[in-house]
């Protein structure tokens, strides 16, 4: 384990320094063409696409090293008076605030953009792999049973049930059912969320989930409504096979 997380921080400081690097030539090119024939506006702008694009290649925190390494060397070298970490004048001060402001607020933009796409990512695949597990099934409990088995799995919650109201007249209609996973564990305190499952028809159950010591995800409740509509969908088309397959 110890191997692992240096490895892990060793990655990131690798990452830091080729941005810092990254900056540094993007710099001397500058350098080399000259302030004059560039501008201040431009550099700033050329220095802001560096930063998004180390941010979006590596992540927050070598973007960040890149957004302070920018502003370093865009006072020392862009800024008068040159080759000094000093500011001359009001509006050199307003140049620096201003780029060094609009960098922060860019790294965590897209930041933000790249976290909420990932999970998305991981929704949808999350979301594909619980159909392709409830291809097939003809059983009510047996639907039952995958999603609180797999709601359990997704959230590491202390207890995860769902309960489906009874459908029809007995001896013809459907049971109730209720299940739980792990199957085995009763808890008595409330549940952390409760979920309706709701069809055309109406309610026809809901799911509780009980979090436990699990990590919930920032998108946990967008999550599992995502999964009590997957699982409405699927009794949906199970109730309407037999008349389909009548016709």
């Amino acid at each position: 384990m110890k191997k692992q997380s240096f490895a892990i921080s060793a990655d990131m400081v690798t990452e830091v320094i080729q941005a810092v690097v990254v900056i540094a030539v993007l710099t001397a090119i500058m350098g080399l063409v000259g302030r004059p024939a560039l501008g201040e506006a431009v550099i700033a702008m050329l220095y802001m696409l560096a930063v998004g694009w180390l941010t979006s290649r590596s992540g927050r925190l070598p973007g960040l090293s890149a957004a302070l390494s920018a502003a370093l060397m865009f006072d020392f070298f862009f800024i008068p008076p040159f080759l000094t970490f000093s500011v001359g004048s009001v509006e050199g001060w307003l140049v620096l605030a201003i780029f060094v402001l609009v960098a922060v607020i860019l790294v965590d933009r897209i930041q933000v953009g790249l976290a909420l796409a990932q999970a998305r990512e991981h929704e949808a695949l999350l979301l594909y792999e619980l159909s392709m597990a409830l291809v097939g099934r003809r059983s009510r409990a047996d639907v039952a049973v995958i999603i609180a088995e797999r709601l359990q799995q997704i959230y590491q919650a202390a207890q995860v049930e769902i309960t489906l109201l009874p459908e029809g007249d007995a001896p013809g209609g459907q049971p109730a059912v209720n299940v739980s996973a792990p199957p085995k564990v009763s808890l008595t305190t409330k549940p952390d969320r409760v979920v309706p499952l709701l069809a055309a028809r109406g309610l026809i159950g809901e799911i509780r989930v009980w979090h436990g010591e699990g990590v919930v995800m920032a998108n946990a409740d967008r999550l599992l409504q995502s999964l009590a509509s997957q699982m409405t969908l699927a009794l949906e088309r199970m109730a309407l096979a037999p008349s389909s397959s009548g016709r």
